[in-house]
């Protein structure tokens, strides 16, 4: 019989010696198997487990019950946010008002890099936005990710080395295994005719897109924001205020190809 992952978590109300000891115990005598083990926010804990038996599991939540020292927060199958979690110790954020807004801070890169190249590794299409003022690490963590998912990216507009704005790719370049990266600002400053043909033929692909800046993105084609399976912000601090206010004033320097956004 194959064996199930569980994500355990519990909050600490007694931090008493032994404590971390008596409930491996309580796992070793009902055959879980401990995978990963991390603190990680707010006297928390967090283990990926491995049961043979579902039934252990309902026996482990019933025990653990009875324990006053401990409070548990999750015992569930694990989700992305659940292993990234235990990883790096703590758990990325979510908007309040929009559940698939998910948001990041520069010092966070490393879970950032992490959870798109796993978002990159599902099978299937996704749509994935990244917001982001300029210079704060948003190609750089795409492309990143793309390096750990072990997948090709391709960059249908972009500055992040000079500017680019494909109006075709070659024959090999279709494929949905790759991670075809769209800045919005310079898809719609630069952009021909062909370019924004381009941009069709790739969104009809069964394949991985993320788009930066994509609110600017979405005025120059069909989409809507609703369309998005994840918005990713990612801020210098928690605080910064993203904003397309200087695009209002701000020109493309026709000699270097460069304007504020470029990184």
């Amino acid at each position: 019989m194959e064996k199930t992952e569980w994500y355990f978590e519990y909050e600490i109300q007694v931090n008493r010696p032994g404590l971390l000891g008596d409930i491996s115990s309580l796992l070793g005598m009902l055959s879980i198997n401990i995978i990963t083990i991390n603190g990680v926010e707010n006297q928390r804990r967090g283990m990926l487990l491995l049961s043979q038996y579902d039934e252990n599991i309902k026996r482990l939540k019933l025990i653990l019950e009875t324990m006053d020292t401990i409070i548990v927060t999750k015992l569930r199958k694990p989700k992305l946010r659940d292993k990234l979690a235990v990883r790096h110790g703590k758990y990325i954020h979510r908007d309040v008002d929009d559940r698939k807004t998910i948001r990041f801070v520069r010092d966070e890169l490393g879970i950032l890099v992490d959870f798109m190249a796993e978002l990159y590794k599902e099978e299937g299409h996704k749509l994935i936005g990244l917001r982001g003022m300029p210079r704060v690490g948003k190609t750089e963590s795409v492309v990143a990710a793309s390096v750990c998912a072990n997948k090709r990216w391709l960059f249908v507009s972009s500055t992040l080395l000079k500017q680019t704005v494909r109006s075709k790719l070659i024959e090999g370049e279709y494929n949905t295994d790759n991670i075809y990266i769209i800045d919005g600002v310079v898809s719609k400053r630069r952009a021909n005719e062909q370019h924004w043909q381009l941009i069709r033929e790739v969104m009809q692909l069964p394949a991985i897109k993320v788009v930066e800046h994509p609110d600017i993105f979405v005025q120059s084609t069909e989409y809507n924001i609703d369309d998005f399976d994840y918005i990713i912000e990612l801020r210098s601090h928690e605080d910064e205020k993203i904003t397309y206010e200087p695009l209002e004033d701000q020109q493309f320097n026709q000699e270097s190809g460069f304007s504020m956004f470029d990184f």
